[in-house]
């Protein structure tokens, strides 16, 4: 999966997750499957977002035979990576 990033600094709402699954990762029945499986896993790391944040998660097709629990990890890991190069990016900005 892939993970976007965007954070508004002076925004004191909630961080919000946007889901894009593609008919890359297979037939309707597939799709809605890895989308409820990422909104769950989603709801776990927000915690971890910064306040205004804004993440959209794009789907690979690997995503559809993945598990949940593969999944949740990946997630984790990308929401990781993308917090610490959007921080890296608003530093750089400055």
């Amino acid at each position: 999966m892939v993970v976007h990033l965007a954070l508004d600094p002076e925004s004191e709402r909630a961080p919000q997750v946007g889901l894009v699954v593609s008919k890359a990762v297979g037939n309707a029945v597939h799709r809605n499957q890895v989308k409820r499986r990422l909104r769950h896993a989603s709801r776990a790391h927000l915690d971890g977002l910064p306040a205004g944040a804004l993440a959209v998660v794009r789907a690979l097709p690997a995503s559809a035979d993945a598990s949940y629990a593969e999944l949740d990890r990946d997630l984790g890991r990308c929401f990781d990576r993308a917090v610490i190069r959007a921080s890296e990016a608003a530093k750089g900005a400055r």
